[in-house]
């Protein structure tokens, strides 16, 4: 069976393709000086948000269509950010590469490139305009390619979030190094989501030096603090944040001493 994530994925081989043939770096890269997301982090007293401005998914269909991304980004700054999330899928999830540029122009936090990578040029492309992390999913690429990727990306002095779901795919994600883990409460097969998740793969997180996030799902502080007390220092949290009615509020929701 066609999951989500298999047309997602085809879908990128094809905008890859196009990238090959037609991308050329803007004439002026974004070039602003922030911490590392690690760095950021690990200064920090309380739990660290990485907030997200995501206008649609496939599981959730169109969330805000409207939303002015430089605005929700200082916004999101002001309220006490650690990093910002900026989905750069327009097929699935209505963003953009200029979403990217426009943020990481307007605040000074680090922008990571939230998109479904599987070549170089979308890394070459991601941090042309702004990143200063990128995504690689475990699910989504073979060991090699991972380890290729990940490779590409450090030598290209970006952070490096890498996403799992499973024992399997975080023993993948250990072997080859990664220093920042990113479990996914939802599952991209079934876009499904499970808070266990998060609690079942901490345990096997063992090295302190490691940076743990926990991804999808997290609407409530008591949410928050389940996954808190199994070691994660930061939570990714998108729809939640753009459909807050009082983003402050929500903020303070997810403020909790480490």
């Amino acid at each position: 069976m066609t999951t989500i994530l298999d047309k997602i994925l085809k879908e990128k081989e094809r905008e890859v393709l196009f990238l090959q043939q037609n991308y050329r770096s803007p004439d002026q890269l974004s070039s602003q000086s922030v911490p590392s997301i690690t760095e950021s982090f690990r200064q920090s007293s309380t739990l660290n948000i990485i907030a997200e401005i995501k206008r649609a998914s496939p599981s959730k269909g169109n969330i805000d269509l409207t939303i002015d991304p430089v605005k929700q980004a200082k916004r999101y700054e002001q309220l006490g950010a650690a990093a910002i999330s900026v989905l750069t899928d327009e097929a699935f999830f209505k963003g953009s590469i200029s979403d990217l540029q426009a943020v990481s122009k307007a605040v000074s936090l680090p922008i990571l490139c939230k998109d479904f990578i599987i070549d170089p040029i979308q890394i070459e492309r991601a941090k042309d305009h702004g990143a200063t992390i990128i995504l690689l999913i475990v699910a989504a690429l073979s060991k090699e390619k991972l380890q290729y990727l990940y490779q590409y990306a450090s030598e290209r002095e970006l952070d490096i979030l890498v996403e799992v779901h499973d024992e399997e795919e975080l023993a993948i994600a250990l072997e080859i190094g990664a220093e920042i883990i990113g479990v996914n409460n939802r599952n991209l097969k079934t876009f499904e989501v499970d808070l266990a998740v998060t609690e079942r793969l901490a345990a096997n997180i063992t090295n302190d030096k490691i940076l743990m996030i926990s991804e999808s799902g997290l609407r409530t502080r008591e949410e928050v603090n389940r996954v808190k007390k199994v070691g994660v220092e930061g939570i990714l949290v998108g729809e939640t944040l753009m459909r807050a009615p009082n983003l402050q509020a929500a903020f303070e929701e997810f403020n909790i001493p480490i």
